[in-house]
């Protein structure tokens, strides 16, 4: 079946050589030519190739056995011979056959012989007869401009120094598609490796494997996930949410691991799985309309906690495979999918896709875009409305005339991994790391991790997280705990200022605030574990209500958590609170009382005016009399000024 497809490919390719021979008068070298094509419809190749050198020896001037062979050993993935066929059919007669000039040119382009392959696709122009084909035509066009930019990318070259990530995760197997967390603590990963049955001949099997970071900064031994992710199938194209929580994967039209027959859609779906502690759920369809009856794989979920971007062969894209994006409604189902648009998107194909945790930048593969030939990388950066930019090339020689695919970004932006086939390799494909080009860098993304406790029983706890943007109003991250042991992972993207909000039923509403627009640099990884009081009197800092200096008008960026106080009041109707005002030392103690009870009037007036009753409410100005921290330094009197709500009564 396989020989009769090639021999249809093959004289499909060369159907206008296939005529009675044109270019020799010679009846000896006709023959053997007119002999050789019908053993090339009999599939008997050797012969027929044998047949062609004879036309060849024959005579030496007669061109259209070049041609033909040049077309059989393209077709045969052996460029070399293909080419010395073709440059000496051009010897020959440079006008007989245009439209192989862009066939040679496209095999040089692969073996990155810039140069070669420009003058072929600048000859194929010169002696292209009338309008000839349209189709040879756009792929010279598309081919000049290809290896135009490789000669001129190959003459500033961007920095860049792959290192092996080494033993502990690469291996003679074959590893690919990566994927981290953001905060650089877990790597995992596809390997492909060789897999001996009782019943059966050794064959390939992709599984997921995963590696921690030690101490030390090396990585740990990478270990197989085990089940129930990974079956006795092939599990492929993972992606780790930045907060390492959640997995999205594709598996194939054969792929019935996760319950009784085939459980997909179309060619390929995209799966998903959730970690508690230190186990993974059984993984489950995202469905429609994530998933249709089109191929879908190589997913990338943002930093957001809501959003899957991936590619799918689906209609109504711009080419063979385009980037999409979905997101998660409040309701828990999934939005409307969206193509990314023609700055993304090609003619051509577009294929795994990377969205930084800073969820602004976009990293992806591509034959569409102008390149060094085949998939190169490219990044997209979004811009404030949320329209993608133009994709920009990472240049030579992170790109090269290979294909170039599957690269991430950690989440301090400054390093990549990516697998190759590069010399060096333990044995096939292995990961390399590298220092990312300044003008390729995402935002900067820092975090903070810890575990979500009850504050009085120390029980680990799952609650929920919102990084809201003050400036917007908008949350930028939401996400849980783990409910088993309560730990969670929370990027913080630079060069804005939040409001972090935890929050779970029974219990009074934690809240913190990042700083970060005017100092993008303050704020450092750290660990700091969260405490949840229970529903109970007591006293508690709202951090994140703002005044300016000397004065009781509330800041705009109050009120991201305003309405989370009218939310927790609302969804806790017998709680009875005092909202009290403190200040510094600084200034007269009669002005500082005043001014601290103006500042607790304002928030009562506002929890009044959006429907908390006033019945359950008191404000008091304290002034300066209760400090928390020590007033002789800048950031002691900073804790000082703060807006605190005292829970009178839950009952």
């Amino acid at each position: 079946m396989k020989q009769l497809l090639f021999i249809s490919l093959l004289f499909a390719a060369i159907s206008c050589k296939a005529q009675p021979p044109a270019s020799t008068l010679n009846k000896k070298a006709a023959k053997a030519y007119e002999d050789a094509m019908t053993l090339l419809q009999k599939g008997e190749i050797k012969k027929a190739i044998a047949e062609m050198d004879k036309a060849k020896k024959a005579d030496p001037a007669f061109v259209e056995p070049y041609l033909v062979l040049g077309d059989y050993y393209s077709m045969q993935r052996m460029p070399e011979e293909a080419l010395r066929e073709f440059n000496k059919a051009f010897e020959i007669n440079p006008a007989f056959f245009p439209n192989s000039f862009v066939s040679a040119a496209e095999l040089e382009m692969k073996l990155g012989r810039y140069a070669e392959a420009k003058k072929h696709f600048e000859e194929f122009s010169k002696y292209r007869k009338g309008n000839g084909s349209a189709e040879f035509a756009r792929r010279a066009e598309a081919g000049l401009r290809n290896a135009n930019y490789a000669i001129e990318a190959m003459q500033r070259p961007v920095p860049f120094n792959p290192v092996n990530m080494g033993p502990a995760i690469n291996t003679a197997d074959c590893e690919y598609f990566p994927g981290v967390t953001a905060d650089d603590g877990m790597f995992l990963f596809t390997r492909n490796r060789r897999v001996q049955t009782e019943t059966g001949p050794r064959h390939s099997q992709e599984d997921f494997y995963v590696s921690s970071r030690n101490p030390d900064g090396s990585w740990a031994p990478a270990k197989n996930i085990g089940p129930p992710i990974n079956t006795e199938r092939n599990e492929g194209a993972p992606s780790l949410s930045p907060d390492g929580r959640f997995l999205f994967f594709a598996a194939c039209m054969t792929y019935d691991g996760y319950g009784p027959g085939r459980n997909g859609l179309g060619s390929c779906d995209i799966f998903f799985s959730q970690r508690k502690g230190d186990q993974w759920t059984t993984p489950q369809n995202v469905g429609p309309p994530v998933n249709s009856e089109s191929w879908e794989s190589q997913p990338s979920f943002s930093s957001d906690g809501r959003t899957l971007y991936f590619a799918s062969a689906r209609s109504g894209g711009e080419g063979d495979a385009d980037l999409w994006m979905c997101s998660l409604q409040d309701d828990g189902r999934w939005g409307e999918v969206k193509n990314l648009g023609k700055n993304v998107n090609t003619p051509g194909r577009e294929e795994a896709v990377f969205i930084h945790p800073d969820n602004q930048t976009l990293y992806f593969a591509s034959n569409g875009h102008g390149g060094m030939g085949g998939l190169d990388l490219f990044f997209s950066r979004r811009d404030a409305e949320g329209n993608w930019g133009p994709a920009q090339n990472f240049g030579y020689p992170i790109n090269t005339f290979k294909d170039e695919s599957g690269l991430i970004v950690n989440g301090q932006g400054r390093l990549a991994y990516f697998s190759s086939d590069r010399s060096g390799t333990l044995g096939c494909e292995d990961f390399y790391q590298f220092e990312l080009p300044e003008a390729a860098r995402p935002t900067a993304v820092s975090f903070m991790k810890g575990k979500v406790y009850d504050a009085k029983t120390n029980k680990p706890l799952q609650a929920g997280f919102e990084l809201i943007d003050l400036e917007t109003g908008k949350p930028v991250v939401t996400s849980l705990s783990d409910e088993v042991n309560g730990e969670f992972l929370l990027t913080v993207p630079a060069n804005r200022n939040y409001a972090l909000n935890v929050s779970k039923k029974g219990y009074v509403f934690y809240s913190e605030s990042f700083m970060l627009k005017e100092a993008p640099d303050q704020f450092k990884p750290v660990r700091k574990d969260v405490p949840l009081q229970p529903l109970d009197t007591g006293r508690f800092v709202l951090k994140n209500i703002f005044f300016p200096t000397a004065k009781y008008d509330l800041k705009p960026e109050s009120k991201a958590e305003l309405q989370k106080l009218v939310t927790f009041l609302n969804t806790n109707p017998t709680v009875k609170a005092e909202i009290g005002g403190h200040t510094d030392n600084v200034g007269g103690k009669q002005d500082n009382l005043v001014l601290s009870t103006n500042r607790a009037k304002s928030v009562y007036d506002y929890l009044v005016a959006n429907g908390v009753p006033a019945a359950r409410l008191a404000y008091k100005g304290y002034g300066d009399t209760k400090p928390i921290a020590d007033n002789s330094t800048p950031e002691g009197r900073a804790q000082n000024r703060r807006t605190e709500m005292k829970i009178l009564s839950v009952k």
